[in-house]
């Protein structure tokens, strides 16, 4: 992971489910925006940034 840290140390932080974290990263889940807005916090990355290519 670019931020260092493993799959389950980031889905720890998030306050996810190693799991689910693997199913968003393979797209097999689509997160809420609540839980965007999570990871984006986790990452250190406005929310903005998350939606800036789309």
């Amino acid at each position: 992971m670019a931020s260092g840290m493993t799959q389950e140390e980031f889905a720890e932080k998030c306050g996810f489910a190693r799991t689910y974290m693997s199913r968003v990263e393979t797209g097999g889940a689509n997160p809420s925006l609540d839980a965007i807005h999570t990871l984006a916090t986790a990452l250190k990355l406005p929310l903005s940034a998350v939606f800036a290519d789309l």
